[in-house]
């Protein structure tokens, strides 16, 4: 999911390079291709979770249960493991500008999205991250001009959001302000990998450690964030409580160990397919599961987002 991101990119949103856990990657009881198919579910599911979550709680409320508990499963993790936490003022400066960019600010953006649209198209819009990704790339990143292929990836790509969209129809029947939410909370990711490429990719310490610290932030901010502006809740709802801490501890949390395994074990390129399966599952999962109406455009603009975002990710041999 682009959904959360790992703190130490490689080259995509779905790329780190977790060295700390190659040990347990090649260790792995589970065969590779059994924990890829898991962490597509886990991620996409996410977004009927995250319309779950809405159900009983305000959009900010949703979000900061996501990061906490997210954050437990991580420091959990760590404290098994007997690892620290990052350290120096430096590498948590620069973890609270990734926690902005990387989880307060996309996971407020969707869960605000999915007040008004529905949970697939939710994540057809985080499909587009590679395509916002590339075009930053453009001028955010000398090491990785593009090539031809990979500009018609890019132009392929958004003809699809397009169609998603229904744009010859007007956009007739598409909420305008949930769509730019998500589409804005998609956007997050690669400026926030662009940022986390440029100051932590050195940084000392294993991934989880980092996206533990980077979760703990993002913790902060938001509990302030809501604090200021969403009354808190005057209950608990069992459907919706179970679904933020299923989002936060499952599908933010141990799914990124998941995938840290994956890169560790097959590469970053294969374990960065997964991206691919997220909006197909996310779309089957709110059709079949919430009702949500599905119009032949939308699984037709998907796969050609899906397409032009694989155009994306091509690179110079």
């Amino acid at each position: 999911m682009s959904a959360p991101a790992p703190s130490r990119p490689a080259s995509s949103q779905a790329t780190a390079h977790p060295s700390p856990l190659a040990r347990t990657a090649r260790s792995a009881l589970v065969d590779w291709r059994l924990r890829f198919a898991l962490l597509s579910v886990v991620w996409g599911f996410s977004f009927l979770l995250i319309k779950v979550g809405t159900q009983g709680y305000a959009p900010f409320h949703v979000a900061l249960g996501r990061v906490f508990f997210g954050a437990l499963a991580l420091l959990a993790v760590l404290l098994v493991r007997r690892e620290p936490l990052p350290r120096g003022r430096r590498t948590w400066a620069h973890l609270t500008v990734a926690a902005l960019l990387l989880n307060t600010l996309p996971f407020s953006l969707f869960s605000y999205a999915e007040l008004t649209i529905p949970s697939g198209l939710a994540g057809i819009c985080n499909a587009t991250s590679p395509l916002w990704g590339m075009a930053l790339s453009l001028v955010a990143l000398s090491e990785d001009r593009p090539t031809r292929r990979r500009v018609a990836g890019l132009g392929l790509g958004f003809l699809g959001v397009l169609t998603v969209l229904g744009a010859w129809q007007g956009f007739s029947g598409v909420d305008a302000k949930g769509t730019a939410f998500a589409l804005l909370a998609s956007l997050c990711y690669p400026v926030g990998w662009i940022y986390v490429r440029r100051t932590l990719a050195s940084v000392p310490g294993s991934p989880a450690a980092l996206t533990a610290g980077q979760l703990m932030i993002s913790t902060l901010q938001l509990l302030l964030i809501s604090s200021l502006f969403t009354a808190a809740p005057t209950g608990l709802q069992l459907g919706p409580t179970l679904a933020v801490i299923t989002l936060g501890a499952l599908g933010t949390g141990m799914a990124l160990q998941m995938q840290y395994g994956l890169v560790a074990e097959v590469g970053p390129t294969t374990a960065q397919m997964v991206t691919y399966f997220i909006p197909v599952i996310a779309t089957t999962a709110g059709v079949l599961l919430l009702d949500e109406q599905l119009h032949w455009n939308t699984p037709v603009g998907a796969a050609i987002v899906l397409a032009g975002a694989a155009l994306t990710q091509t690179r110079r041999r």
